[in-house]
C-alpha cells in the first residue's frame, strides 16, 4: 500500500467514528433510539460517558485529518520520497485506530500516547517536506 491507500484508509476510519458516535450517542442499538437516529434529531439525547468520549474522538479525527491530509499532499507534491510518505501515512492510520479503540475505552494515558505518535507521523512530513 502507499500514501494515498492510507489517507483513504483514514477518510474511512473517520466516517466510522463519526457513525459510531452518532449510533451510541442515539442509543441506535434500542427501537427508540433506531427511531431517533433515523430521525432530525430535534430533541438530541443526553450524553453518557461512552458517547461523549465517541464524540470527542470523532472530533478529534476530523481535526486531525484535514491537517494530516494538507501535510501528506504538501509532502507529496514537493517530492518527499515515497517510502517515508507511507512511514508517516501508515504511522498516522493505526495511531488513530488504537486513539479510537482506548478513547472509547477511557484509557487516558495510553490516549495520549497514541495521539502523540500521529502527530509523530505528521512531524515525519514536515520534516520530509522541509528536507527535499
Amino acid at each position: 500500500m502507499n500514501e494515498l491507500h492510507y489517507l483513504t484508509l483514514s477518510a474511512g476510519l473517520t466516517f466510522v467514528m463519526v457513525i459510531t458516535a452518532s449510533l451510541i450517542r442515539n442509543r441506535a442499538h434500542t427501537p427508540r433510539g433506531a427511531i431517533q437516529a433515523m430521525g432530525n434529531r430535534d430533541e438530541v439525547l443526553t450524553a453518557t460517558p461512552l458517547s461523549g468520549r465517541a464524540d470527542r474522538a470523532a472530533l478529534n479525527m476530523l481535526e486531525n485529518l484535514v491537517i494530516f491530509t494538507a501535510l501528506l499532499l504538501s509532502a507529496r507534491a514537493a517530492g518527499v520520497a515515497s517510502t517515508l510518505l507511507t512511514q508517516a501515512a501508515a504511522l498516522f492510520f493505526f495511531a488513530r485506530v488504537g486513539y479510537f479503540g482506548v478513547y472509547l475505552a477511557g484509557l487516558k494515558v495510553i490516549r495520549s500516547a497514541l495521539w502523540g505518535v500521529g502527530v509523530a507521523a505528521m512531524v515525519m512530513l514536515v520534516y520530509g517536506t522541509f528536507s527535499v
